[in-house]
């Protein structure tokens, strides 16, 4: 315990020097960093032309994906994202006086730059010069001999004849204040032989209602360009292969949607918010704040606010509640500050609140420092203090992949213990080396100590107590533990359309056990530990792309030797966790400037990867369920 004290004691003072000095810094001239990349980023560039081939200046292009980004065109119509996640990005370019194009779906590698070349029309450029009527005047029928009639196309017949028959009266017809929303030309454009129908042939009646009330939007928020993305997903669990086809597999119905715009010249904000319906009703919304690159400082400030109710009759997963519901909130503020050209620091904390804790606040600062001596060679260090409640996965969205709200209930193992949080001190240094554009290597090192590590258990049906589902799982107290490891791991493009990573690590820790082991090992045998043992731990992952069908396949599968047992008989020296997803986009639901995805994902991982948690957080989950998402995913 005076070991932590002591870390989180020096972790608040490094945090403060590092405060004081950005705040001196800042009243310097330093030029911005223009390029502060790492080897797990990529980018996007390109060209923004017109109908004639001529650059576009000052056209905005977004990128929506794992994360969001906007630039605005130079004088040669080029733009260019830095620091991108590895990823499926939405890419689309907005200028007033433009037609908005379909957006391109855009691959981002590790260490690699991505090109996406836009061409977007002027709309005057479909636009047909109208003959002026008085206001009062009736709209002649285009075959009445009028003037105004001989100034349009000449008559058609069959059904061409009632296309210009519409043509005619949106082209003459009065001006509304909607008259910039949707120009007629650019709705009989659409409605044109060769974009009035999708692949099979169906209308674009639903074009014209997605695309009205976006377009309306922009005229009334000026031209910000407003992207982002909706989920309409359905999930479930199972344990055994054939529980996969019953209907209690697909138990959860989720809708997600995220909006986000520039916030002025260097920034971008986001919104999102999800909601689910069941015996666990919960909903979750989150907001967040980055400044883009380049830029002296990089900030990073967002809050989330998450609630889940149970209705359901299992008393073990009203433990631990007060009224029948648990809420949680978070918020975390960041700053990248470039000090030079070759160094940055990452500072800041994030402070969640959990209703369910007797000490309900959790503070977690990190600092990270990131040096790069000489081209495509990187080294950084990380000194981080992370609190993290039990049950805390159901509430705090992931920086990466799916995020659904509360779906699972949870609950102290031991009835008469209270939940308490699991701290973790960190200490790690990595070192990167591009060997290629398209590969490269890692190596580092890490020390932690943990006070209270969570131990997670599905599957656990208590003597006088109904069954526990899938959806409901026992946490527990398994002691203190301190590690020591080593790791290596390389990331490349195996091929044109497949890009993979290997990472090997390898652990010593030394236990100190809890009160409570006596009780654990009734449920799960395999959670005695050696007091001193050694972890050998491997993780390969694969990505791969198939233009022709518009099909993305991800996979990821983890190997150690330190998975907690499924029971005692179990004598296998190793076992694995995998994550699976597959997206195909639906081009024949390509509505107005949307793009449609169907994502089919099955994953038997607990938590999600992030900076500074425990090593033993995956490894203590026993009897980890598999996992079922499916469902519909638009970005706009």
């Amino acid at each position: 315990m005076a070991k932590s004290s002591r870390l989180t004691a020096a972790a608040a003072v490094i945090l403060g020097l590092l405060c004081v000095s950005a705040a001196s810094a800042q009243s310097g001239r330093l030029d911005p960093v223009a390029r502060l990349a790492t080897a797990a980023s990529g980018a996007i560039r390109g060209v923004v032309t017109d109908e004639n081939g001529a650059p576009v200046f000052g056209a905005m292009v977004t990128a929506v994906g794992a994360t969001m980004a906007s630039a605005t065109t130079d004088r040669a119509g080029r733009y260019e994202f830095q620091m991108l996640s590895p990823g499926p990005y939405f890419v689309r370019a907005h200028l007033s006086g433009f037609i908005v194009p379909r957006g391109q779906l855009v691959q981002v590698t590790p260490g690699a730059r991505s090109a996406s070349s836009i061409a977007i029309r002027r709309a005057s450029a479909l636009a047909v010069q109208p003959s002026v009527l008085p206001a009062s005047a009736a709209l002649p029928p285009p075959d009445s001999g009028s003037e105004a009639a001989s100034t349009s196309e000449p008559p058609a017949t069959g059904d061409s004849e009632a296309k210009d028959e519409a043509a005619w009266r949106l082209r003459h017809a009065r001006r509304s204040i909607l008259k910039d929303a949707l120009d007629g030309a650019a709705l009989i454009a659409q409605n044109s032989p060769d974009r009035g129908t999708d692949l099979f042939g169906t209308p674009r009646v639903m074009a014209v209602a997605i695309s009205t009330p976006a377009r309306a939007a922009s005229s009334f928020f000026g031209e910000t360009p407003f992207v982002g993305q909706v989920n309409l997903l359905t999930t479930g669990s199972f344990d055994l292969p054939q529980e996969l086809f019953t209907t209690r597999s697909f138990e959860r119905n989720v809708a997600y949607m995220s909006v986000g715009a520039p916030a002025g010249d260097r920034a971008d904000w986001t919104v999102s918010g999800a909601v689910t319906q069941g015996d666990i009703s919960s909903w979750l919304v989150s907001g967040e704040y980055l400044t883009r690159a380049p830029a002296r400082h990089r900030y990073n400030v967002g809050l989330s606010y998450s609630a889940q109710r149970y209705d359901g009759g299992n008393p073990a997963a009203l433990r631990n509640v007060t009224d029948g519901s648990r809420n949680a909130g978070a918020v975390h503020g960041f700053d990248t500050f470039a000090i030079a050209p070759a160094l940055s620091v990452t500072y800041g904390a994030r402070y969640a609140r959990y209703d369910y804790l007797e000490s309900s606040g959790l503070l977690s600062p990190r600092v990270s420092l990131t040096l790069t001596p000489a081209e495509h060679f990187r080294v950084s260090t990380l000194v981080s203090s992370r609190a993290i409640a039990p049950g805390a996965e159901e509430f705090v969205p992931p920086s990466t992949g799916l995020w659904l709200p509360p779906q699972r209930t949870f609950s102290s193992l031991i009835e008469s213990r209270p939940l308490v949080a699991e701290r973790v001190n960190h200490v790690e240094a990595e070192v990167e080396r591009d060997l290629t554009p398209a590969a490269t290597i890692t190596m580092r090192a890490f020390r932690q100590n943990v006070e209270g590590q969570l131990v997670t258990l599905f599957g656990v049906n208590l003597a006088g107590r109904p069954p526990s589902s899938l959806g409901h799982y026992f946490v527990a107290d398994g002691g203190d533990v301190a590690t020591v490891g080593y790791s290596a791991g390389i990331k490349a493009v195996l091929a044109e359309r497949v890009h993979g990573s290997l990472d090997y690590t390898i652990a010593h820790a030394e236990w100190d056990y809890s009160r409570d082991l006596t009780y654990l090992v009734l449920f799960s045998p395999s959670l005695v530990r050696s007091r001193s043992e050694q972890i050998h731990d491997v993780s390969a992952s694969i990505q791969a792309d198939v233009p022709e069908t518009s099909t993305r396949v991800y996979v990821l599968y983890r190997v150690s030797n330190g998975f907690a047992r499924r029971s005692v008989g179990d004598r296998q020296a190793f076992d694995s966790r995998f994550d699976v997803q597959v997206r195909q986009s639906l081009p024949f639901m390509d509505f107005s400037s949307a793009r449609w995805e169907m994502l089919i994902a099955v994953r038997d991982f607990f938590r999600e990867a992030v900076a500074g948690e425990s090593m033993y957080d995956e490894l203590l989950v026993v009897r980890a369920p598999k996992r079922v998402v499916g469902g519909l995913t638009v970005r706009f």
